[in-house]
This record gives C-alpha cells, structure tokens and sequence, in this order.
C-alpha cells in the first residue's frame, strides 16, 4: 500500500530499563533505545549484522524502542539475532515478501493485497489485481526488487487503533485489509503497520533493519489462490519467492529445487510402473503397480517381522465403523472437516446430518427448517420432539437421537477407536501388560483436492500402526522402546540424519483434554526419556495431538529436504473415554496408559519419500527387481532362464531379457530401469556354470560360479546395506554408466 502515514503514538514508559543479555550481564538503556542501538555499544561489526532481536522467546524489529516491550519490572531479556541464527532468516523471507509485493505495486495498477508469510523454503504473497502475472514478467518484477533492495531503506513500525487502521486501509483502497481489520481483527484495539519507502502494509512483523540486508532473492513460481483459504471466496494469484543473506545458499537452494524436479516421485513412480493414481477410481486413492507393490511388501515383511521378535501382537479391523464409537474417542466431530461424510443405513441419514450441521453454523432460516421437516416427512421420518422455537442445541440433540437410533458408519479415520476396542473386548490383567497391538491399517480422510500429491498427500492410507497399552510404570520404558525400534526402521533404509520435535501442549490452548496432572505427567516424561537417549531434539508448545504430547521423526532425505516421518505419541485420554480397564496386582481396577506408534507414518508417504530419496534407485534388500538375467543371444535363452530359477529359489526378485538386440542395448535398458544388478549369460558361462556379474553402481564384477553370485547378493540383501544414494536424474544415471556420489 502507498501512502502517507501517521506515525505511532507516543506510549507510557518508565524513563530507563533494564537490558538483560545472554550472559546475565545488565545493561540499563533509555525507554526509547533499541537491540540495534545495545548491538552498536557493543560493536559496529556485530550491528551490521544484526536482523532482528529474541525478547523472553518472542523475537521483534531490532529498531523497537526497549520500553515498549519491557516487563513489568522494566527488564528486556534480550538476545541479538544476527544473520548467522536459523530463525533470522525467517525473518529476511518476511521482509522479502514485503519488497516483493512493493515492487508488484509500482508496476501494476489495481493491487490489492492479501497476506505474505513464510514458508518453510521461502515466502509468497497473495494479491487480487485486473492484471495476471506469469513467469514470464518475474525478470521485469526481480528488476523493481534489486532497485527498492539497491535504496536500502529503512523499515518501520507504527501503531493505530482499529478505526484509525481501518481508516488508512479504505483510503488505500485496500479492501481485504479492511476486510480482516473488522473480522479477523476484531478483537484487537490497535494494530500495526510497516512502511518502508512508499509502502505502507498491515502486519505483525517483525522485518529487518533495511532492505538491503537482502542479498540474494529470486521469485520461484505463480499459482491460483482463495481469499483467507476459502473455495467460495475471492480468487487471488499467489507468487512465491524465497531469499538468502548470501548469493551461495540461494545458488545451492535452486540447484535442491532442480534436483527435487529431477526425483519427483510423481513422474518416477509413472516412469517405472510403481504406482498409479486414476481419476475414475479416485483423486487420492493409490493403485499399487506390481513393482510398487513388491516395495510395500517388502517393507511390511520387513516390519511385521521386527515388530513378532519385539513382542507385537498382529490384530485386524474393519475399514468402517459406527459413528459413536468415534464421538466417544473424540475425534467425530473434532476432526469432521477432515473425514468422509458418514454413511447412513436410513436414506433420510445424510438430510439430518446436514440439518445438524446448518444448525452448528446457525445459518438455518426458518423457510430452510421448514423444507427440512417437510423433506423428512416425505421419508417417513416424523420429529414430534423437534421444536422450531427451541435453541440449536435442543434441536440437535433431537436429531442426534434420531441418528443414535439409526446405523451411522464412517470409514475408518484412524485405528486407534478400534484397537481401543480389542483391548476392551476381553478382561485384562496387570500380568498381560504391557500389550503391543499392530496392524497395517488403511483409513481414510477427505484431504482437499489442491493440498493432495501423489503419494505424499492421499485420502486412502496404510499406517503402519501399533497401539501399547501398559501401566503408568511402564510408561518410560515402553516409549524408550518405541523410540529405539523408529530409530532401527530409519537407519534400515539408510535414513540416520533426522531430529526428533517434542510436541507439548499449550497451556492457553482449550483444545487439548485430559487433565492438567496427566498431560504434566506425560510430558515430562516424554521429555526425559529423549534426554536420556542423547537424540537432539527441540520442544514445540502448541503442536501436540489433542489427547497428548508426541515425538515427532524429522528426517533429512540426501539433497537436504525434512520430512515428517515416524511418530511417538502418548496418551492418557481415549483410556478414560473409553473406559478401558485392568486388574492391578492390588486386585483393584485401573486404566491403562496408551502408546500410539508408527515408525513409517503411513506406507504411501514413506515409500514416496523413499522413491525422491533414491531417485527412484532402491537398495538392493528394496529393489522391485534386483536381477536381470542378460542372454547374449537366442541361443543363451534356455541357460539364462536356468540362471533366474537359481536365483528365484534363492528368493531374489529376477527377470529375464530375451528380447531381440545387442546385450549393450539390454545393459542399457536394466541401467535405465535402475535394476540392481545384471546376470550376462552366453555359450562361455552356460559352458563353466557361470555368470559375468554387473553391478549398477560398479560396472563389470567379472565371471564367476552361480553360487558365488549368489552368497554375494544374499549378503547384501541380507544386511540391508544401502550403498549410494544417487544424485541426479535416472537417465543421467543411466546414461553415465551407473556413476553415482556416495551420501
């Protein structure tokens, strides 16, 4: 937004206060002195590099006057970021997005912003303008950056109240601003705003000293956007960038970004027959192809096994269930947006849940009940009890009666209702604790058709979850366990760079249930086993599960990419809804306390995120076909077939290539296919027993006696020795002879 502005209320502050560094050390400074102005007394050097200031773990503008932000007592706990600190560049990114969207401004007319945040490899800005931005105007668009970032003006921070804010936005002609100063707002008696240059926008901040701490921006892509997330709102246009403070990271991000384009296991999955997503089977719904499958299987052999020698008990359950099982565990309606509609043995089901839904957002007229009483009627559904006079509640609860009475199912959201259930379907005693439930169990969620990504983001998935149920005693040892076999499944597949993020609760936060004793419980020890572990790992206020704290698997694939695999979570809660019991060594009744654990996640995403790793080139112990059995002509055929039923008998996965053509162009296509290794057969090796071994990697291994061949792949096999990630694409690869860079 362009225009003059006011500038920010003088506030009511002590005259001195009281600056607290890092080392415990006091520095008193004026009311009206900054972390940039504390930076300078220390040194000039330290100030130019300074982005922005942590004040007791809020971080804020380095340009802030102390006083404002001061406790009561007139003491700043402060800590100086500077560009070397991870979070500092969040802060860059949201300065970045501003610059870009001021650059956007000077060359189009008509803009009306939205919102500009982070992400976690750059920013975007969302705008509503007549004219439609493409790729091909970022050139002309980086050009205004480097100019307005070339200027090095300041930013700053000023303060209005709500109607002063609301005011300056209208004369801005920025409608959405004011639009979110009255809803999104409204409950804010002041707001705050950042100008810099001739751009004035509505913002939280915290921005960086000037713009010129931009050293290196680039501006990525454009997409289709909704006005605060809504399909049914104002359609917007979505431009994301990123920045760095130096010219190297952004060069090394936009060679990750490339190499993720080359590993997108969208295209990899098409290209080697892996798995398939049909639009008339449905969006989000996998079909496991016949070397995929092999993958899948693989993995779960290699889990169902671990988990039998740990003392797991395999269970099953159905792909649906009733509705009240999932009201009782909370989830139904806690995570309704996110399920399938629930399916109704009455045919009036889905009208009363529709009718109970209007009457939660209470936007049913009283012409809209009518229709709704009268459309029941036509199915022979008469609500004698329902009163169009009475409150929303009083009529929901009539409806939910009705529907209490009526078969409701949903399909399955989550195992966990129903091991909840195996458990409680037969007594227990404190001599069978702790019991390990598993299962490889497909549930379902309604996940929006722009958020899905091949087998990233589906609606249909296989988690490989167990459910512990163990006493209060147990607790640490059990979660020490789980944590220990996520840790073995990781590091199987050669996954061993990851953190772990503990995930609390935050206590201003009325989602959470459960009492406050158990989820202090439950934290604290979920925090001492991890330090016992010696894991690095960071706390995360706010991001726990409703029914309790988790450790999160935050796992760096080879090109530098975090993904969110295997989970820990523990839980006091859906003990107690669903009063499950035991007979303690006391003989009295008590609950047990629950373990959720899955150290995949879910089967799609993992073995997606597997396919990106290894660009597509699995392990040998993973790979869909691990032998290719090469004749050198029709007259090997019979010989290279004896060869793959030695190696089948082995148990490995082999195939033969008796097409037509040179055995170069058959190593080339096995190369190009990512097989493992290659079998070449000709009257030479049919005549002494043997094989010419090739290795995808390695090239030649020579000839040898079948056996020999085959106790060196079982070995391989057997170890789960995961020998290179590969970096670049699989032609590359191909086409390079096998080359590939260890990880």
């Amino acid at each position: 937004m362009s225009a003059d502005s006011p500038s920010s209320p003088a506030s009511s502050q002590a005259a001195e206060v009281q600056v607290r560094l890092p080392d415990g050390s006091l520095k008193p400074q004026p009311a009206d002195a900054t972390a940039m102005d504390v930076a300078k007394e220390i040194s000039e050097g330290l100030a130019r590099s300074v982005v922005a200031a942590e004040v007791d773990g809020t971080i804020v503008d380095s340009f802030r006057p102390l006083g404002e932000i001061a406790d009561d007592e007139n003491v700043v706990p402060l800590r100086l970021l500077t560009t070397r600190d991870e979070s500092a560049l969040d802060v860059l990114r949201h300065s970045a997005a501003h610059v870009m969207a001021r650059a956007i401004m000077r060359i189009y007319k008509g803009v009306s912003l939205a919102f500009g945040p982070t992400t976690s490899g750059g920013f975007y800005y969302d705008f509503d303008m007549p004219e439609k931005i493409s790729e091909d105007d970022f050139p002309e668009i980086e050009a205004e950056i480097k100019k307005i970032i070339k200027a090095k003006e300041p930013f700053e921070r000023f303060v209005l109240d709500r109607d002063e804010a609301r005011k300056l936005c209208d004369d801005l002609d920025q409608d959405l601003k004011v639009e979110h100063i009255e809803t999104g707002l409204g409950d804010q008696a002041t707001v705050s705003f950042y100008r810099q240059g001739e751009f004035v926008d509505l913002c939280r901040g915290p921005h960086i000293p000037h713009a010129g701490m931009i050293k290196a921006i680039k501006l990525l892509s454009v997409a289709g956007a909704y006005w605060k997330g809504d399909a049914s709102g104002r359609q917007l246009q979505r431009v994301y960038g990123t920045a760095f403070f130096d010219k190297k990271e952004l060069a090394s991000y936009l060679e990750q970004i490339e190499e993720a384009k080359r590993r997108d296991h969208r295209v990899l999955g098409k290209q080697h027959g892996l798995f398939a997503i049909n639009p008339e089977v449905g969006q989000g719904l996998c079909l496991w192809l016949p070397k995929g499958a092999r993958v899948r299987v693989t993995l779960e052999d290699f889990l169902r096994r671990e988990l039998l020698s740990r003392g797991y008990d395999p269970v099953y359950s159905p792909h649906i269930g009733r509705v009240e099982m999932y009201e009782t565990s909370g989830h139904f309606p806690y995570y309704r947006d996110s399920q399938f509609a629930p399916l109704f043995g009455s045919e009036v089901g889905g009208l009363l849940d529709a009718w109970s839904t209007r009457l939660d957002k209470d936007d049913l007229s009283k012409d809209d009940e009518d229709k709704l009483i009268a459309a029941a009627e036509v199915f022979g559904v008469k609500l004698p009890e329902y009163k169009p006079s009475a409150s929303n509640d009083a009529k929901k609860d009539v409806l939910h009666r009705w529907q209490l009475n009526h078969e409701r199912y949903l399909l399955k959201p989550m195992n966990c209702p129903h091991h909840c259930q195996i458990f409680g379907a037969q007594p227990r005693s404190y001599r069978q604790l702790p019991l390990r439930l598993f299962e490889f169990g497909t549930v379902y969620r309604h996940e929006q058709t722009g958020e899905l990504n091949g087998m990233m983001r589906v609606r249909g998935l296989t988690q490989d979850d167990a459910h512990i149920f163990c006493t209060a005693d147990q607790v640490e040892e059990e979660f020490r366990a789980t944590i220990e076999l996520t840790k073995f499944v990781l590091e199987s597949v050669g996954l061993d760079d990851y953190r772990v993020q503990l995930s609390l609760r935050d206590p201003d936060s009325s989602k959470y249930v459960g009492s406050e004793e158990n989820w202090d419980h439950a934290e604290g020890a979920l925090r001492g086993v991890l330090e016992q572990s010696g894991l690095s790992f960071n706390e995360e206020p706010g991001e726990a599960a409703f029914y309790g704290p988790k450790a999160d698997f935050m796992v760096r694939d080879c090109i530098g990419r975090s993904w969110q695999l295997g989970t820990v979570q523990l839980d006091y809660n859906l003990p107690e809804r669903f009063k499950l019991e035991y007979k303690g060594n006391d003989n009295a009744t008590h609950r047990p306390v629950m373990i959720h654990r899955a150290p995949f996640g879910s089967l799609e995403r993992f073995t997606g995120m597997l396919i990106e790793h290894f660009a597509g080139a699995f392990p040998m112990w993973l790979s869909p076909e691990q032998i290719r059995v090469l004749p050198l002509s029709d007259k090997s055929v019979e010989y290279a077939t004896a060869v793959a039923k030695q190696f089948d008998e082995a148990g490995f996965k082999v195939t033969v290539d008796a097409s037509d053509g040179k055995v170069q162009a058959k190593i080339r296509n096995a190369q190009i296919d990512l097989v493992n290794y290659m079998a070449v057969v000709g009257p030479k090796e049919a005549e002494s027993g043997q094989v010419a071994l090739r290795d995808r990697i390695e090239g030649d291994l020579g000839s040898m006696p079948i056996k020999e061949a085959i106790a060196r792949l079982q070995k391989e096999v057997e170890t789960r020795q995961v020998r290179q990630a590969v970096k670049g694409s699989t032609v590359s690869i191909a086409e390079s002879g096998g080359a590939a860079t260890d990880y």
